[in-house]
């Protein structure tokens, strides 16, 4: 086949998965509203075709059940922190707390995607809830991360060795998930930026190797 009919055969095969790729961003968008505002059990495919403005039909071409649509999207939500956590420079001690301050920053700019990991780990812990898996898995990992994190600051002489690092670790994200909630079910009351701050200043405080 000539080049110029390669390239030309190529270009239409280009044009159709980028269209394709923007299709399914928006119905992972939808979805995550839908998701949000419902829950698992409650959504629908039906309904979250009709947010896309698509038939069913063509949302199943791209997500074949409820299931995939809702991991995927939780999938994609880890990817994107395990690079941004990669980007920031894998940051310890008290580096990592800063930066977690940073992403509940983020956070309260996008409620959707904070009511979304609320609304399914709550769920997730049903019976054979799709996402059960994926929330041992989620646990399991930032909890490796953080006590990391932990043993960063040990090993750097910000924090005493005497500390359990997995310990806090766990501590700590109970604590970010904990505002978390808290905030979403009273945004008016709750200042979940100021709040952790004050929690991380006093874990500080605590874990010090002159405390």
């Amino acid at each position: 086949m000539p080049a110029e009919e390669a390239q030309a055969s190529a270009e239409p095969r280009a044009h159709g998965y980028a269209v394709g790729q923007r299709t399914r961003a928006r119905i992972q968008g939808a979805a995550l509203r839908e998701f949000a505002e419902y829950g698992y059990r409650g959504s629908t495919m039906t309904r979250i075709a009709e947010r896309v403005g698509i038939s069913e039909a063509g949302l199943r071409h791209h997500f074949r059940s409820k299931d995939e649509l809702l991991v995927e999207i939780l999938r994609d939500r880890d990817r994107a922190s395990d690079r941004n956590w990669e980007a920031a420079g894998r940051p310890v001690g008290k580096a990592d707390l800063a930066y977690n301050r940073r992403l509940l920053e983020l956070n309260v700019t996008v409620p959707d995607l904070a009511r979304l990991f609320a609304v399914v780990v709550g769920e997730s812990v049903t019976v054979e809830h799709p996402a059960a898996e994926w929330a041992r898995e989620r646990y399991r990992s930032i909890s490796t991360t953080m006590a990391y994190s932990v043993r960063g600051g040990i090993e750097s002489g910000e924090y005493r060795a005497d500390i359990d690092p997995d310990q806090i670790a766990r501590q700590i994200i109970a604590v970010m998930d904990g505002l978390q909630t808290q905030w979403l079910l009273d945004p008016e009351r709750i200042d979940l930026v100021a709040d952790f701050e004050a929690y991380a200043t006093a874990l500080i405080r605590d874990l010090r190797v002159d405390g």
